[in-house]
């Protein structure tokens, strides 16, 4: 029969959540640092069944069952050990490797744990060269960083020293073979057979795995000619950089506890707000999030704030690592710094509490992404509002959970200022069925003339002195997002020109296309509508687009600070959406 290699077998068992895994099928209640439930393997009536999702394990005080989440899916879903393997393999998506050299599959995790000694000490070593005098210029580097000894304790700081063999030979001096430095990646071998430590002249960071075993480092330099920035370990048979968030060790309790988790990018990141109390934080290691790594945070909460750099490279992270969390069925906001900044400069700069504001006052996910939609796009005109609502319906799709997806679709129709009940309707349709392509009655309602712009085109040629009289009593706000917009903003100007010369005027002010599409609408013998009531229906149109634009800015301030200035805000933007509302219930009597 196939066996799974022991080092797999402990990665599954890493990855796999025994509290998602048996909280799906036991109903658990926190019970200080473990849940408990009542028993799936014997009857009882008080809860005796606990689960310690820290340690990886549940355990019955009544029957005495317990074992690690492999143990559970075994015993609950009557499967063999291999079945269980390959059922929670597929539930976390990690592919199953089948061995059949039990010889080779001891090798390998003889050589894992090896692996893991020789990361100890090395982490040791470097703690050691930054406390000599060694280590001087880099406590300066940590002191112009402004992170105090503790912090510098808590996170294994350390420094690796110019020399090109000093860790290669400290390690070869504590017993270690030349082959598994090699491995390690902590030396590497040159062209001619030379091996040189990896790491010199450079500031250590440990990186661990959520159970707080160094299994790879981070090196940042410490002078300006020196490159690459930030240098990493490669790839080893223990070390994955998508697999892994750094400082998940540290934090997991706090966000398992909290019930959600920090995201920034970089090691300082993390140190900065971790040092400033945010014990929620972990950090990508500047890599795009991966499905593995929310995986990892599923494991402790539901809820992820996104805290990357403002720059053009940070907003494309903070999306793309939002679709991802939005996928995996995650509560998703995104921290806003001003430019420039990031989450370490901004804690140094402005302290602890204010980042702590910031985080408080996180914008949701999708509203980030609608705001980063909308800007430099003009929604009145038809391609604009086209490109937003496919790329908008794109995001949709991705959202797991139909009454988010309508919620969302609904949103979407508003801040794309689409009024008409049945266009909303379409998109919320296409929304919530994961339709990524405009639905087609939107393309014609965008491209087809409303019956009020026909009405008006039509009298301008017909019935002249009344068209004017109803363009005198508009104003150019009436006429923003209509499709024949441009041509009444012309037609208005001629309120002075003698009304049987309106007409050739206006067509001479025109474009080749527009003048077409005025003569197609004079062509009608029928007057579409009294142009009394088309210029009601325009004004109405605009109180509607005002209003939801307050309401726009409305919900803006409720998620900002809560000064009193800004409260003085909201009630100064609630009154205006009042005065608005009144005004369109006076114009619809």
């Amino acid at each position: 029969m196939p066996r799974f290699p022991t080092n797999f077998v402990d990665d599954l068992k890493a990855h796999a959540d025994i509290l998602q895994v048996i909280h799906d099928v036991v109903p658990l209640k926190k019970s200080g640092s473990t849940y408990k439930g009542l028993c799936p393997f014997h009857k009882e009536k008080t809860p005796s069944f606990h689960v310690n999702p820290d340690k990886g394990f549940f355990h019955c005080f009544g029957c005495a069952t317990g074992g690690d989440v492999v143990k559970f899916v075994e015993l609950y879903d009557k499967l063999s050990f291999p079945e269980a393997v390959r059922a929670l393999a597929q539930r976390f998506g990690m592919t199953v490797p089948e061995s059949d050299d039990p010889e080779q599959d001891r090798r390998i995790t003889i050589e894992r744990e090896a692996l893991v000694k020789l990361h100890e000490i090395a982490k040791d070593y470097y703690c050691e060269q930054l406390e000599s005098k060694n280590g001087t210029h880099a406590r300066e580097y940590l002191d112009r960083r402004e992170l105090a000894a503790p912090t510098i304790k808590e996170l294994d700081l350390g420094f690796a020293p110019p020399q090109r063999d000093a860790l290669k030979q400290h390690l070869l001096d504590a017993g270690q073979p030349l082959e598994l430095l090699l491995k390690s990646g902590l030396v590497v071998q040159r062209e001619g057979g030379k091996s040189v430590d990896r790491f010199r002249n450079r500031l250590m960071v440990p990186i661990c795995r959520d159970t707080g075993s160094v299994i790879a480092f981070g090196g940042r330099s410490l002078t300006s000619d020196q490159q690459p920035k930030y240098l990493n370990s490669p790839e080893t048979p223990l070390y994955s950089k998508g697999r892994v968030l750094y400082g998940l060790h540290l934090t997991k309790k706090d966000i398992r506890r909290l019930g959600y988790a920090v995201l920034v990018e970089g090691y300082f990141d993390f140190a900065q707000a971790f040092q400033a109390g945010v014990k929620t934080v972990v950090a990508t290691c500047g890599t795009a999030l991966t499905q593995m790594q929310s995986r990892l945070l599923k494991r402790s909460c539901t809820k992820v704030l996104l805290s990357f750099d403002p720059d053009t490279a940070g907003q494309g992270a903070s999306t793309r690592s939002g679709e991802l969390l939005l996928s995996e069925g995650f509560q998703t906001n995104v921290v806003t710094l001003a430019s420039g900044e990031d989450p370490d400069s901004f804690v140094r700069l402005h302290g602890a509490n204010s980042y702590r504001l910031k985080l408080k006052n996180s914008q949701p996910y999708l509203e980030y992404v609608l705001d980063q939609a909308i800007r430099g796009r003009n929604l009145s005109r038809e391609t604009d509002q086209r490109d937003f609502l496919a790329d908008m319906l794109a995001v949709a799709a991705r959202i797991p959970d139909p009454a988010s997806r309508d919620r969302f679709a609904d949103r979407l129709a508003h801040r794309a200022n689409v009024m008409e009940d049945v266009i909303r309707s379409e998109i919320r349709k296409a929304a919530i069925a994961k339709r990524t392509e405009i639905p087609i009655e939107v393309q014609v309602a965008r491209s087809e003339l409303r019956q009020a712009e026909k009405g008006i085109l039509w009298a301008t040629i017909h019935n002249t002195s009344a068209a004017l009289s109803v363009l005198s009593g508009l104003e150019p706000a009436d006429f923003e997002t209509l499709a024949a917009g441009p041509i009444l903003l012309v037609a208005r100007t001629l309120v002075d020109v003698p009304p049987e010369n309106v007409s050739g005027t206006l067509l001479d002010r025109l474009t080749p296309e527009e003048q077409a599409l005025v003569k197609q609408i004079a062509q009608d013998p029928v007057e579409p509508a009294s142009v009394e009531d088309c210029a009601i229906n325009l004004r109405e149109l605009r109180y509607k687009r005002e209003r939801a634009a307050l309401q726009d800015a409305i919900d803006h301030a409720q998620r900002a600070d809560p000064s009193e200035s800004n409260l003085g805000k909201i009630n100064t933007l609630l009154e205006k959406k009042r005065d608005l509302t009144k005004q369109l219930d006076e114009l619809l009597r």
